[in-house]
């Protein structure tokens, strides 16, 4: 199991095919693992089962997330991945085209591979390493026995179909989704938007509800094929269809590329759906998707219906009788498709979400840390070495999600600020500076402006008597300040129980003193 280690979506399938029975050469044949790995990675599972003091069992890891279950597989660091292999790998194409020339043996390459590389491989290494890779051999085909409510296999057909927008009078082309079950050959499809993974996954996911059930491998046209378009914020179609396997309970079994052999019958399908949808369709006008997939969903009946040529049943029959009995039961939730994400804590104890344009916090001890993301269409997962640490209904406004005891005491302190949050803590230290505090709000300045100076009262109430302070209070109160500064002077001259000088003193007497008739005259005079 050296190198990087496999996803977690990936060893879900492996536990779900182990618990179907499947050995572990069709494991590793079917997941594309070696064989030693899957026997590394059901030793790990049995030692998971067998701990003492844990009831831990399969459905229990198969309900856990990816982070979760990663950090119980893989509680270390990756294996030591050996250089000499990267050099080899570098070099694999080129022995597959000597071999094919006349004369050259595994032994010349091997020699001339350590003229170039002395520290490389061994003879019997490099012949092992060659063989891995299945250098010049060939595999013969066969004729496949399908077994009930075993296989379902899915293609999008070549062609598109059509409805016409009734606003604009635009014409819409619709992807063809196609599903059949190889043992009663019987036939799902409907009309999608595209091919992209959201519409991929929800065609699929009406499939089986129209089925009833679940069948134990669901087998795709080679998955890169199903997306016409990359996008940066659409999960890889591997890892999607493997999350989505997982909540049915079924595992995933690709077709190789360029290998339609593979999946003959729902080819098969394809071709006979053109005459018996296309082609019957093609006259009628539909205004919009939902009425297209009704005249497409009467057609297919009709399909299912038709008595099979040297056969004495139809397909609905076949599929009624041998293959619903077998098939899985349906969860009680559809799939909502999951995205993933490694995302850096801010310094505002906040992680980014570029797609939503929206932030949401995480506990604050994590500023700085790599958090691993799962979000879908209505909630918001973080997590950290491998446990959970936030959730958040996802939102798509652009702001904050941010939840108090994310924040750290400061923080906390400064969101909770407002006029009544000062009033109260005012209350609790005097009946004065409550009265100074309310007094202080009611000015014509906006709250936010009062909040660094309801703070610094606050401080000089706990560095000051409570008398003297409140005494300062009533003084600033009579001169109607309401300032920081001005009490601070107060306390640090003591000030506080100063008797103000009341007595008015006389004008001194001068000749300089214009009196009323100096007011009342008509003529300046000099």
């Amino acid at each position: 199991m050296a190198g990087k280690p496999k996803p977690m979506s990936q060893i879900k399938q492996l536990i779900i095919l182990n618990k179907q029975g499947k050995g572990i050469k069709t494991i590793a044949r079917m997941l594309g693992m070696s064989k030693n790995t899957v026997k590394a990675y059901l030793v790990k599972l049995e030692k998971l089962l067998g701990q003492t003091g844990t009831s831990l069992t399969i459905d229990d890891l198969l309900a856990l997330e990816e982070p979760e279950i990663h950090s119980r597989f893989h509680p270390g660091n990756p294996s030591y991945k050996d250089p000499r292999y990267d050099h080899f790998k570098m070099r694999l194409e080129y022995f597959r085209k000597e071999l094919k020339r006349t004369g050259v043996t595994r032994a010349l390459l091997w020699e001339e591979y350590r003229q170039s590389h002395p520290d490389g491989y061994s003879y019997s290494q490099f012949c092992h390493h060659l063989d891995q890779h299945d250098l010049a051999r060939s595999k013969p085909t066969m004729v496949l026995d399908h077994q009930p409510g075993e296989k379902l296999y899915i293609d999008f057909a070549g062609k598109t179909i059509d409805y016409i927008d009734r606003e604009t009078g635009e014409v819409i082309s619709c992807q063809f989704f196609v599903a059949c079950l190889p043992c009663s050959d019987y036939a799902f499809a409907m009309a999608v938007p595209s091919q992209r993974i959201a519409d991929f996954l929800h065609a699929l996911a009406c499939c089986l509800e129209h089925l009833g059930g679940v069948p134990s491998l669901l087998v795709p046209d080679n998955l890169k094929s199903a997306v016409n378009k990359a996008d940066k914020y659409e999960p890889d179609i591997n890892r999607a269809l493997e999350d989505f396997a997982n909540h049915y309970g079924t595992a995933v079994l690709p077709a190789r590329v360029r290998k339609p052999q593979d999946k003959a019958l729902v080819e098969n399908q394809v071709n006979m759906l053109y005459s018996r949808v296309y082609a019957k369709l093609r006259n009628m006008q539909f205004f919009d998707l939902y009425a297209l997939n009704q005249a497409i969903k009467m057609r297919i009946r009709a399909h299912n219906q038709t008595r099979m040529q040297r056969k004495p049943y139809c397909r609905e029959e076949k599929f009624l009788a041998d293959e619903k009995p077998l098939l899985g039961k349906l969860p009680e939730d559809r799939f909502e498709l999951r995205y993933h994400a490694l995302l850096t804590v801010a310094k505002n104890n906040h992680v980014y979400l570029a797609r939503d344009k929206q932030y949401y916090s995480v506990p604050y001890t994590l500023i700085g840390k790599k958090v691993k993301v799962v979000y879908t269409r209505s909630m918001f997962y973080v997590y950290h070495e491998g446990k959970k640490v936030a959730v958040h209904a996802r939102s798509t406004k652009g702001g904050y999600s941010t939840v108090e005891d994310h924040l750290c005491s400061q923080h906390r302190h400064y969101r909770d600020r407002s006029p009544e949050y000062y009033r109260e803590l005012a209350r609790k230290k005097s009946a004065v500076l409550y009265q100074y505090v309310s007094l202080l709000f009611e000015q014509n300045r906006y709250p936010e402006q009062l909040y660094r100076t309801c703070d610094g009262l606050l401080a000089l109430s706990r560095k000051s008597d409570p008398d003297t302070f409140d005494r300062a209070c009533k003084i600033a109160m009579d001169h109607q300040v309401y300032s920081y500064g001005f009490i601070r002077n107060i306390l640090e001259n003591n000030m506080a129980y100063e008797q103000p000088d009341t007595t008015q003193k006389a004008l001194p007497k001068h000749d300089n003193v214009r009196g009323k008739e100096y007011y009342d005259q008509q003529k300046l005079q000099f």
